[in-house]
């Protein structure tokens, strides 16, 4: 049995959290099922300046050899400035011959701006889906969790690096090793690269205001028993009035409907990420039966909760053909 080539391609300042998700879930999975090997090479894009104790990238530095890869990832914690002409060279040679790439973090950078990300869909962190965005407009950015966009895969970084590889050993050997893999490092649920990064309170909201900060708080933590705008606004000590100015002035929407729209995507996430009967998850996001949750779901997505779900399945479906028929290719 011929065992696949893994690289790993390290920018200077990459945490050692980040290359070590990665590379325990690819032990774990060899431990637990020998098939499940692959050839695991470190390079590093430079050498590192200074010494002593704190912890050194793995690897040699790149010597402008990496034949024989079948994934190349590339990792980073903050956008590299510039990729050096033999380096992108090769990477150009590597995406020519097939060679799947894969950008972890800002990883995704060094392959944008080589336009190797140009039609794909990528994964980019919140902090700088912006940049991203205008830099390299022809390529498709994303604020889910990772991607998978036929020989292209990018994680948005964090936890999510270990999401993208758990996805990458179900689909080279099967979801019952993915979820064993899952269950040693003690992972609570395997997440669906769909899934949206969570992005900070002020981010999402664009405001820093203290009580709107609290009140945005408190409607998360209550989806399956919704407060009213009076309950609402005695918990944060403001008139309901005053919580409806400051509503208004920084999201231009009242308290409730706020409030809706947060339990209507948090039941579609539902719908999309379990197998929860739609009259189960209607009820777990406080709509008090299942024509309700339907109504107010039609009016705010323009489609059904059945119809939602059935169209994401069979999105899902098609894609993970496409990508078998490509893996086969």
């Amino acid at each position: 049995m011929t065992v696949p080539t893994i690289g790993f391609l390290v920018w200077p300042g990459t945490r050692a959290i980040t290359l070590a998700l990665a590379d325990e879930a690819l032990r774990v999975a060899r431990r637990i099922h020998p098939e499940a090997a692959y050839d695991l090479q470190f390079f590093k894009v430079e050498d590192e300046e200074g010494s002593g104790t704190a912890w050194r990238l793995p690897g040699g530095v790149w010597d402008e050899r990496m034949e024989g890869m079948s994934r190349l990832f590339l990792v980073a914690d903050e956008p590299p400035q510039n990729i050096a002409p033999p380096l992108a060279a090769a990477l150009r040679q590597l995406a020519r011959q097939g060679c799947t790439l894969v950008g972890l973090s800002a990883g995704v950078y060094p392959l944008a701006m080589l336009g190797l990300l140009d039609g794909y869909r990528s994964a980019v962190h919140w902090r700088w889906q912006d940049d991203f965005t205008e830099r390299f407009p022809k390529a498709i950015v994303t604020s889910h969790l990772f991607e998978w966009d036929r020989d292209r895969l990018s994680a948005c970084g964090g936890l999510a690096v270990l999401d993208l590889l758990l996805a990458m050993l179900g689909r080279d050997h099967g979801a019952e090793l993915a979820g064993a893999v899952s269950e040693e490092l003690v992972v609570e649920r395997i997440r669906e690269g769909s899934e949206r990064q969570r992005v900070p309170l002020q981010n999402r909201i664009g405001a820093s205001h203290p009580k709107l900060t609290q009140a945005v708080m408190l409607m998360e933590a209550n989806i399956e028993e919704p407060l009213t705008t009076d309950e609402i606004a005695q918990h944060v000590c403001v008139s309901r009035r005053q919580l409806e100015r400051i509503f208004k002035q920084y999201l231009n929407r009242v308290p409730s409907q706020y409030y809706l729209e947060l339990r209507l995507n948090k039941a579609r996430q539902l719908l999309m990420q379990t197998s929860k009967s739609i009259i189960q998850i209607g009820l777990s996001c406080g709509f008090s039966s299942g024509p309700h949750f339907s109504s107010a779901y039609r009016n705010f997505f323009g489609t059904t909760p059945r119809e939602d779900r059935n169209q994401h399945r069979s999105g899902a479906a098609q894609e993970a053909n496409a990508i078998g028929k490509h893996t086969e290719n």
